[in-house]
């Protein structure tokens, strides 16, 4: 097939289909290893880039930190340490570490006790405080919609992170039209008020949803679930997450034979009056190659949101997201990426707000396939029909297994960038960012796919 013929069945399929025809798109893919714009469409368009917004984030992060980065949390105290006593308190001081606890982990809790000890601390006459101070207090961005605000996938961003900032709230289902009973959460927390409005009813779905804000002890609980299921989860964000690792810590030290005579407590904002400290252990993540493969591979919010909090701490402290906007906006600029066009409000793509071309993206992608640091890049990147968000693309095709890219979901939404690995050696580089098409976004999916397809049967 000739190139014309080629490129006019590749846009006019995206231009004319009942889907995407009409949705606000832009489009380019270029031979990365000639130089040669196979397709493009509105490339310089700036479109909600939804998930995909993670590969400003995660690119940036990688290239300013390294792959080896890894984000400290340090133990610290006030005060003085005489015949065993601790006359003063115990610090938790956040780094911005999304993964502590991830996933229910809390193994490293047992390395902190046994460093406290090893310091000759068998009584602590204040008490454990976790320090949030490296970030600002505004942990909720406020570019995100107040539907989103206290679900698990948009929790708020502290300097101390913790069970991915994320709670199961167990509930007992009953009769058509009774109310759910909250059973408990996991892990517990003791100090939750739930106002419960979720109902019991007559379908097959989990429609139940949680909202509040940072730091509030009160969560609302709205929608509906099946009746009669028994008990189940909802997930919800941890209201205060560096104070329940605070409280946590504290029952481990009690559990090892250490008196602490107050209650865990934390700093939300900076206190110059807050007397000195002196370190007494360093926690390190794991590398920062493995932190970004999480961030997006399975699309963690938390991750991308932290790795972007953390960034803005490069410009001052307290880090906020004005900082971490400018200085994402600044690196890539300085990089050589058109990003004067972009709207950048956070660093996961949650933010409706946010907008970003296809050009840019192309371009993003470019550098990073020639930087020092490509192979932990490439290795984050989810592969078609095999991994992560892109295990549903192109499965069982002539293209599962050669494209590495990041996905992009909201209502309406569907995008991908990312790299196709041809069949002669070459390698594409490709945005295609499709918003406000009808429809659910499998479908918008499967025209995209068919459209990749058509592309790279065109070329091979």
């Amino acid at each position: 097939m000739n190139i014309f013929l080629s490129i006019l069945l590749s846009v006019n399929f995206l231009t004319s289909h009942p889907i995407t025809g009409q949705a606000n798109m832009s489009v380019l893919v270029q031979n990365l290893t000639t130089g040669e714009v196979i397709d493009s469409y509105r490339e310089d368009y700036v479109v909600p880039p939804a998930s995909v917004m993670k590969l400003l984030t995660t690119g940036a992060a990688l290239e300013t930190l390294g792959p080896g980065f890894r984000f400290p949390t340090i133990l610290e105290y006030s005060g003085t340490i005489e015949n065993g006593v601790l006359r003063g308190d115990l610090y938790i001081r956040g780094g911005c570490d999304p993964s502590l606890g991830w996933k229910g982990r809390t193994g490293f809790l047992d390395k902190w006790v046994k460093a406290i000890q090893a310091a000759g601390i068998q009584r602590i006459e204040g008490a454990v405080i976790a320090d949030m101070t490296m970030l600002d207090g505004e942990a909720q961005n406020p570019n995100w919609l107040c539907e989103d605000a206290g679900n698990y996938y948009a929790p708020g961003i502290f300097a101390l992170n913790y069970y991915g900032n994320t709670m199961n709230i167990v509930l007992q289902s009953g009769e058509p039209g009774s109310v759910a009973k909250v059973i408990k959460t996991e892990p517990a927390v003791e100090d939750v008020y739930f106002i419960n409005h979720i109902r019991c009813d007559k379908i097959t779905y989990d429609g139940a949803f949680v909202s509040g804000l940072p730091y509030s002890r009160e969560r609302y609980l709205t929608g509906a679930v099946p009746s009669n299921l028994g008990t189940f989860g909802v997930k919800g964000d941890l209201p205060n997450p560096g104070l329940l690792l605070a409280r946590h810590l504290t029952a481990k030290l009690k559990e090892a034979g250490i008196t602490i005579l107050r209650d865990a407590n934390y700093l939300a904002d900076y206190n110059p009056l807050t007397p000195p400290r002196t370190e007494l252990y360093i926690h390190y993540s794991e590398p920062l190659s493995e932190i970004i493969k999480e961030t997006n591979i399975n699309s963690n919010n938390l991750y991308a949101e932290a790795l972007f909090r953390y960034l803005g701490t490069r410009y001052t402290l307290p880090g906020t997201i004005h900082n971490s906007q400018d200085l994402l906006r600044d690196y890539w600029r300085k990089r050589g990426v058109s990003i004067q066009r972009a709207i950048i409000k956070d660093g996961c793509g949650l933010a409706p707000q946010d907008a970003v071309s296809a050009k840019t993206f192309v371009q993003l992608l470019t550098i990073m396939s020639g930087s020092e640091n490509k192979d932990a890049w490439f290795a984050s990147l989810p592969v078609s029909g095999k991994s992560g968000t892109l295990k549903t693309l192109c499965p069982g095709t002539e293209l599962e297994g050669r494209i590495h890219a990041k996905s992009g979901t909201i209502a309406g939404t569907k995008n991908f960038a990312g790299y196709i690995d041809m069949p002669n050696g070459d390698t594409w580089v490709f945005a295609i960012l499709i918003n406000s098409a009808p429809g659910k976004a499998k479908n918008i999916q499967t025209v995209i796919q068919q459209y990749l397809l058509d592309v790279y049967r065109a070329h091979q």
